[in-house]
């Protein structure tokens, strides 16, 4: 596997930014967002219906230099082996709630002895070439990124145990979910909702992980770098381009006028 730039930058302390793609399979939508500066791309599995096909298609086609992650729905060894195999560089898992299902993750997507990944060898995780084996499975335990979805209030109240766990790299917040299952629906700044937050950030700091979030503009990615989380998405396709675009539809109707 590749170096990941976003996993070696992470480890010196800095942050790193990137965004989802939800709704444009596209064979440019990563360049694009690679030319705009984004540093990882999420492609999402978990709400776009996409097949394992479309997602193929979206990381073969991702620049090098940006790191391809996915969105898996669901904690299941073929797809989170799969995707890796598809030339992954990253997985993100939702609704981790457990010490156990932190550890599946881990076993799903490492080689041995860290894990039971299938051996697929000369296929695209490995730009299809030869080499030596060893090295390729060393290589790649090291440079993936796992990155763990703390969405449910079982996640919060279970974030240390899976911290905890040797392999996985980011505890990432789910917002939405997690204010679900709060029972505060979008109330982000209900101190319940914060005082979630700060527990698994700490959790996170606790055991050397990454913390992460899906920021909604400018200000909240701002405040959630100051706050101590590293590995932030400044939000997703669809919005980005729904809102700059009405912005400037309603620009030109203001002027026209």
């Amino acid at each position: 596997m590749q170096e990941n730039p976003v996993k070696r930058k992470l480890s010196t302390g800095d942050y790193s930014l990137g965004t989802f793609v939800f709704e444009f399979n596209s064979t440019g939508i990563a360049r694009i967002a690679a030319a705009a500066g984004a540093e990882f791309i999420v492609f999402d599995m978990e709400h776009t219906g996409w097949s394992v096909e479309s997602i193929r298609m979206l990381m073969a086609t991702t620049p090098d230099g940006t790191v391809p992650i996915v969105r898996v729905p669901v904690t299941e060894y073929h797809f989170i082996a799969r995707i890796f195999d598809m030339g992954a560089m990253g997985v993100m898992v939702p609704m981790v709630e457990t010490a156990e299902q932190a550890e599946l993750i881990v076993r799903s997507s490492k080689y041995p002895p860290a894990g039971r990944r299938g051996a697929a060898f000369g296929v695209a995780h490995d730009d299809y070439q030869g080499g030596d084996i060893v090295e390729k499975m060393n290589s790649a335990n090291s440079q993936q990124q796992l990155i763990a979805q703390i969405e449910t209030a079982a996640g919060v109240e279970n974030a240390d145990a899976i911290a905890a766990v040797p392999g996985i790299d980011v505890l990432w917040i789910g917002h939405f979910d997690l204010s679900n299952s709060l029972g505060i629906p979008a109330q982000f700044d209900h101190p319940q909702f914060q005082s979630a937050v700060s527990r698994v950030l700490e959790a996170a700091h606790k055991h050397g992980k990454i913390g992460g979030f899906m920021a909604e503009g400018v200000d909240n990615a701002t405040a959630l770098i100051k706050q101590g989380f590293q590995m932030i998405a400044f939000g997703g396709d669809l919005w980005i381009y729904q809102k700059a675009l009405a912005g400037g539809l309603s620009a030109v109707r203001e002027q026209a006028q």
